[in-house]
């Protein structure tokens, strides 16, 4: 009876132990989405090389055009999305708009990156003044 014991307490410390760890994943995760800064600009590549960077204050819409056809990015309330793609599958429409730090949209068949980015150089924001 000892032993069944000891074996239902050690289940129990891994289950408390498993969602503790979940609970602290999940925290961090949502504190890193929600506390992510708001980006300046996008950069576009094709193909893995620099296709263009545009401003987030600017409302514009950007023809991209690739070896495997084109993308329409649309910049509008500092925020940008594709409207639309040539590629098959639209993965790339489909996405939600991205403004904040890191964010990106891919659309592999045309092979474009769409990054919005944080200002960099010298009129950048000091962060650690």
């Amino acid at each position: 009876m000892d032993k069944t014991n000891t074996k239902n307490r050690k289940i129990r410390n891994d289950i408390i132990f498993i969602g503790a760890i979940i609970f602290l994943c999940v925290f961090v995760g949502l504190a890193f989405y929600f506390f992510r800064a708001d980006g300046d600009s996008v950069r576009v590549s094709v193909d893995g090389k620099f296709y263009g960077e545009f401003e987030l204050v600017e409302d514009r819409a950007v023809e991209i055009i690739s070896d495997g056809g084109y993308n329409i990015l649309v910049i509008q309330d500092g925020q940008a999305h594709v409207e639309s793609a040539s590629c098959p599958d639209g993965i790339c429409a489909a996405h939600k708009p991205i403004s904040r730090d890191g964010e990106s949209i891919v659309c592999l068949p045309n092979k474009v990156v769409i990054t919005v980015s944080i200002a960099s150089g010298d009129d950048a924001p000091d962060i650690i003044a």
